[in-house]
């Protein structure tokens, strides 16, 4: 059997696109610009027409790639020459507000939904994206503006939809194939196309926050820190250590300088989130402050549309610490200043909280009592660079303390060994073997790839 755009065209109810056709580089497009021409791409319809395309794709050997939101640092999920499938188009949303749960389309993206569930004063906690599809971030763990006080994504996940590599179509939870449901939270794409969440609606009628800009002193970086593990479980926060780029309501002469970045959410009343942001206005005087009551959907919209850098290169090290005292910081703030890269940063999310509560082997995602989570990023353009950026970015990590362990949606195109690395312990051979069971010839391979056992 050969692959066949025109057996696929007849084959599914969604659109199929090929080279030359209207919407194809729409379709192909990741984040981060990594450019790859797949041979036909099949926005499906519904998950039937997802296990065509998987059945195809398998029966004839033809490279299959699975898109979301094409946040992926490495552009995975894009085949080259192969059939890709464009989820963007399933973002069908079943709210129910009395069980406080929603089944979601995998192709709607994190502020999609947050919107439409915020209609209710509801949520489910993603990342700091408001474009990120609801499958990679979901399949990877989640840490974001609710993880303290809810867990991580994966932690509100109830059930998935998925296709394995067989063409099978299952409803996968704790008591319906629980290996599986097991492996999704934390273990990416690996295991097959995730069609539908079923997610927990958590209540954030009222929360407090906003942007707070600090000047970036090592000072300054070490009491956020400090500031953001004492808080209460309700707040999280997630702070970029960075050059100020030339935002209007900064003033002039901060533009270029190192300066603390932040977005804090505090998912409760607006008294307890005045205490609780007190610490953080407290540590210099705001070169910005927007913090403040709001609906939580709110959050994506200050942050603003973002649209992906184009013809840029990315050097990234993520990494978890323990510990974080002011020679860490003096370490990110000279680094910064020595760096002559596009845009380079440092990104500090306190963990903890509901996040720690949960065993490390209950889920792929097996990070629970880590402290810290970094990661080291910087932006350039010609392709020569690379050597040095990396160098640049693997030195500030190794100067952090950065061990081994790595959070898989934040790695690049970094090799095996980096993909190991995220998932320690038991949890590695555990994932393999259940790969071996559902994928057994690595059908799901344009991803951070764990392969089958054996």
């Amino acid at each position: 059997m050969t692959f066949s755009i025109e057996e696929l065209r007849t084959g599914v109810k969604g659109e199929v696109i090929a080279p030359g056709d209207d919407g194809y580089d729409e379709s192909r497009a990741t984040y981060y610009g990594v450019d790859r021409r797949p041979a036909a791409v099949v926005r499906p319809a519904d998950s039937a027409d997802v296990s065509v395309v998987v059945t195809m794709a398998r029966e004839t050997g033809t490279e299959l790639g699975v898109r979301g939101g094409g946040h992926s640092l490495a552009g995975l999920g894009v085949s080259e020459g192969g059939v890709n499938l464009d989820l963007s188009s399933l973002v069908g949303l079943d709210i129910d507000v009395d069980d406080r749960s929603a089944w979601a389309g995998a192709g709607l993206t994190a502020a999609e939904y947050t919107t439409r569930v915020g209609a209710h004063g509801l949520a489910t906690g993603f990342g700091d994206a408001g474009t990120v599809g609801l499958g990679g971030i979901t399949l990877g763990g989640g840490v974001g503006f609710l993880s303290r006080k809810h867990g991580l994504t994966i932690d509100s996940l109830l059930a998935a939809e998925m296709v394995t590599a067989d063409g099978e179509i299952l409803e996968v939870h704790p008591t319906s194939h629980p290996d599986l449901f097991w492996a999704i939270r934390g273990g990416g794409g690996n295991f097959g196309v995730a069609t539908r969440f079923k997610l927990r609606l958590h209540d954030v009628s009222e929360v407090f926050g906003g942007m707070l800009i600090l000047p970036g002193t090592p000072d300054v970086i070490n009491g956020f820190v400090q500031a953001a593990e004492a808080a209460p479980e309700e707040l999280s926060t997630i702070a970029n250590v960075m050059p100020a780029p030339p935002m209007p309501f900064l003033p002039e002469d901060q533009h270029g300088q190192i300066v603390v970045f932040a977005i804090l959410v505090h998912a409760g009343d607006s008294a307890s989130g005045e205490r609780a942001v007190a610490p953080f206005r407290g540590l210099a005087t705001p070169l910005a402050d927007m913090v403040g009551p709001m609906e939580y959907p709110s959050i994506y919209q200050m942050m603003g549309e973002e649209e992906g850098p184009e013809e840029v290169q990315f050097a990234v090290r993520s990494l978890y610490s323990d510990s974080f005292d002011e020679t860490a910081a003096k370490s990110i703030v000279s680094q910064l200043e020595i760096s002559d890269a596009m845009m380079a940063v440092t990104q500090i999310r306190v963990l903890g909280g509901a996040i720690a509560r949960i065993p490390d082997d209950a889920t792929a995602y097996a990070h629970r009592q880590r402290r810290i989570m970094l990661n080291v990023a910087c932006m350039y353009q010609d392709p020569a660079e690379a050597p040095s950026r990396q160098a640049w970015t693997d030195d500030l990590a190794a100067a952090l303390g950065g061990g081994d362990e790595a959070y898989v949606n934040f790695l690049g195109d970094e090799g095996p060994d980096r993909v190991r690395a995220a998932y320690p312990g038991a949890t590695w051979d555990r994932l393999r073997e259940i790969k071996r069971r559902y994928d057994p010839t690595n059908l799901f391979r344009l991803n951070q790839n764990i392969p089958p056992a054996g």
